[in-house]
This record gives structure tokens, C-alpha cells and sequence, in this order.
């Protein structure tokens, strides 16, 4: 075997075994296993204890980890759930974005923090991630309480959204300057697409059932399932957008039929094995130098502000409702993860955020994820219970915090 192969293999196996051995760790002390994974990065990588220093074939492979990550995240979205969760769902979502981005941005930008490297970091304060509250709301059974759904819901759009502002700003970015006309092409792009992916594309995957279900290849429905995502991913970067786009809206265009054609187990295998060398490049890229009492204390206040205003924004669209409500709500939205810290990658390999910059996002996302869970239990009540009937929303909370 020829001594690349060698080596490729070597490092495979190191990454894998390392970033589960840390995920496990994690997860025995109650904390989320990504955050185990990108510590396993952080310590064994090439700024540390240079135990194991990522190839370029290995941070290839951690870009197609990141195209699955968001794949089986759409597969677990089902479209008709996400129309049915309603307008109250969407204003939060909305009023969740503009208000992080926002005091994000201005803040960054009071701080004299270059334009392009501000922007990054706001777009990365927008997307919620809400495994972590998932978890804690179906442990406490009140996953079918009004609050839990307007989260839930509020989440995915929150996703959606979160993922065509950085379509915009990749594209704005990479064309060398804010060009409106550019700018307003692309977002017209971006919301054609997404709404292309969300009421038509289901259709087209039903009309389709009954000759896939006579296809002679084994596994048809995930093989096209897994083209759509390969497919679709090469289709977003076209349009000047994030390939991880493209992926979520192929798993949203097959979500309707994952259990059917179980689909749901199958990629989330894929995803068990791609996603770990994902969150371990991404650890591998933090350079501890750049980490003082300055970043340290920079990234918490970041922290504070995404907080603040993720329930902000959620108590301005829940205007009328209760405050322990909007509250929930609001606690609820502000765990970051995936895609907060794909956004930081994104910046970080196309030159536009600096390592500094790239360590403030993986602290904010480090804290705003811990924080919640024992603020949602105190929130939390025994009489939420089930209050809308039968939403479908189990498929939606698989998240990966």
C-alpha cells in the first residue's frame, strides 16, 4: 500500500477514535459531544500538542462532513410541520436574526473591528441550534407545549434564514465589495431557492415515488437522496451561496418520505462517521496563541449580547403573550452551534475573518450553548403539558447541538 494511503489511514483513525473518546467524555458530564469533538481539535491539532496535524485530504473530507451535518438536519425538517407552526414561529425567527445581527454588528463595528470580519461574526450570532433544548424539553415531557413548538418551529426558520444571509454575504464578499444590484440578485436567488425547495420540491420527490419504488438499483431512494444533497450542494456554490445550503434543502426536499423509505438512520450513519472529522479540523484551526484576557473577555461579552438578544427579539414577536412565555422562547433560542460555527469556518478559510475573530465564535458558541438547559428547567413547568394536538414536530428536534 503505497505510504500516503498509509498515512491517510493513520490519521483517520486518530481523528475518529480521538473525537468520540472526547464526545463520550462530554457526554458523561451532562455537556454536548460536539463541544468534546472540537476539544479533541483543539488539544491533539497543530497548535497544541501537534499529535495529529490534519492533511489537506482530511479537511476535504471535514468539508463533506459539514454537507452531511446539514443534509440529515433537513431530513429530520419536515416541510409540512414547518408550514403548519405558523406565523408566530416565523416573527420570532425573524425578530431572533435582525436583533443578534444588529447589536452584533454594531458593536464589532463601534469596537473598530474590520467591516468584513464584524459582518462574519454577526451572521455567525444569527442561527440557533436547538438540540440542546430539544433534549431538555423532551426529558421534561412538554415538547407538544405551545412554547416548545413556537421554538421548535421558530428554530428551523431560524436555520433557513440564518443560511441565505450567509449565502448573501459569501457572495457579496466574494465579488469584492457591497454591489446592490449583485446583492439584490442573490437574494433574490436565495429566497427563489428556498421557497423552490420548500413548497415545490416535495411535490416533485412525491410524483416521483412510484417510479423510484421500480428502480432495479438497491437503496434508490437514498442514492437520489444522496445525489440531490451532492447535486444541490454544487448547485449553491454556483449561485454564489454555501454548498451547506444546498445540502440542507436536498435532506428538506426527501423529509416527507425519510420514514417511509428510512432514510432518517441511514444518513444519520453517514453523518456519525463524516461529522466527527468535521467538528475536529474545526478545533484544529484554533491557534490557542491568539487567546488572551482581551479575546477571553471580548467573547464573553459577545456571548452576553447574543443572549440578550435572542430573548429580545423573541419577547418583541411575542408581544401579548405571557412573560414567563416569551421567556421560554426566548431562552429557548439561543443556543448556537452547526451552523455558527460553519459560518466561522467559512469566513476563516476564505481569508475574511482572522484566527482571533475565529476564536471569539467558538467561545460565544461555546457558552451559549451550556447556558440554557438549567434556565429551560427552571422555566419549564409540569403543567406544560401537550397543548396543540399531534404537530409532528419529533422530527425536527434531532438536532445536533
Amino acid at each position: 500500500m503505497h505510504p500516503e494511503t498509509n498515512s491517510l489511514l493513520l490519521q483517520l483513525f486518530m481523528i475518529f477514535v480521538w473525537a468520540k473518546v472526547f464526545g463520550e467524555l462530554f457526554e458523561r458530564i451532562h455537556l454536548p459531544a460536539v463541544l468534546g469533538e472540537i476539544l479533541a481539535g483543539v488539544v491533539l491539532g497543530p497548535f497544541a500538542t501537534r499529535l495529529i496535524v490534519p492533511s489537506d485530504t482530511i479537511h476535504s473530507i471535514a468539508e463533506i462532513g459539514a454537507i452531511f451535518l446539514l443534509f440529515t438536519v433537513g431530513l429530520e425538517t419536515s416541510p409540512g410541520s414547518l408550514i403548519r407552526v405558523g406565523r408566530v414561529s416565523l416573527r420570532v425567527a425573524v425578530a431572533g436574526i435582525i436583533a443578534p445581527f444588529v447589536l452584533g454588528f454594531a458593536f464589532l463595528h463601534w469596537r473598530h473591528e474590520p467591516t468584513h470580519e464584524a459582518a462574519f461574526i454577526a451572521v455567525a450570532m444569527v442561527a440557533t441550534s436547538v438540540g440542546i433544548t430539544a433534549r431538555v424539553l423532551r426529558d421534561m415531557d412538554v415538547l407538544k407545549s405551545r412554547p416548545a413548538q413556537i421554538i421548535l418551529g421558530a428554530a428551523v426558520f431560524d436555520d433557513i434564514l440564518g443560511m441565505l444571509v450567509l449565502g448573501v454575504l459569501v457572495s457579496t464578499v466574494s465579488s469584492g465589495g457591497v454591489q446592490w444590484l449583485h446583492l439584490g440578485v442573490v437574494g433574490a436567488e436565495a429566497i427563489g431557492f428556498a421557497l423552490f425547495m420548500i413548497f415545490i420540491a416535495p411535490r416533485v420527490v412525491n410524483r416521483l415515488r412510484p417510479r423510484i419504488a421500480h428502480m432495479q438499483t438497491q437503496d434508490a431512494p437514498l442514492v437520489l437522496a444522496l445525489a440531490l444533497c451532492l447535486g444541490l450542494s454544487v448547485l449553491s456554490t454556483r449561485l454564489g451561496m454555501a454548498a451547506i445550503i444546498g445540502a440542507f434543502f436536498a435532506g428538506l426536499a426527501f423529509a416527507d418520505y425519510s420514514h417511509q423509505w428510512n432514510l432518517e438512520p441511514r444518513a444519520q450513519a453517514i453523518n456519525q462517521f463524516l461529522s466527527p472529522f468535521f467538528f475536529f479540523s474545526m478545533g484544529s484551526q484554533l491557534d490557542l496563541s491568539v487567546i488572551d484576557r482581551n479575546v477571553l473577555v471580548l467573547s464573553l461579552v459577545l456571548s452576553v449580547i447574543a443572549i440578550f438578544s435572542k430573548i429580545a427579539g423573541s419577547s418583541v414577536a411575542l408581544i401579548g403573550e405571557s412573560w414567563r412565555n416569551m421567556m421560554k422562547v426566548g431562552v429557548g433560542m439561543t443556543p448556537r452551534g452547526e451552523v455558527a460555527l460553519i459560518v466561522a469556518l467559512i469566513g476563516l478559510k476564505m481569508q475574511m475573518i482572522s484566527q482571533r475573530s475565529y476564536a471569539l465564535v467558538i467561545v460565544m458558541t461555546a457558552v451559549t450553548t451550556l447556558l440554557p438547559p438549567p434556565f429551560l428547567r427552571m422555566l419549564f413547568e409540569p403543567s406544560d403539558r401537550p397543548a396543540l394536538p399531534d404537530d409532528d414536530t419529533s422530527r425536527i428536534t434531532g438536532r445536533i447541538g
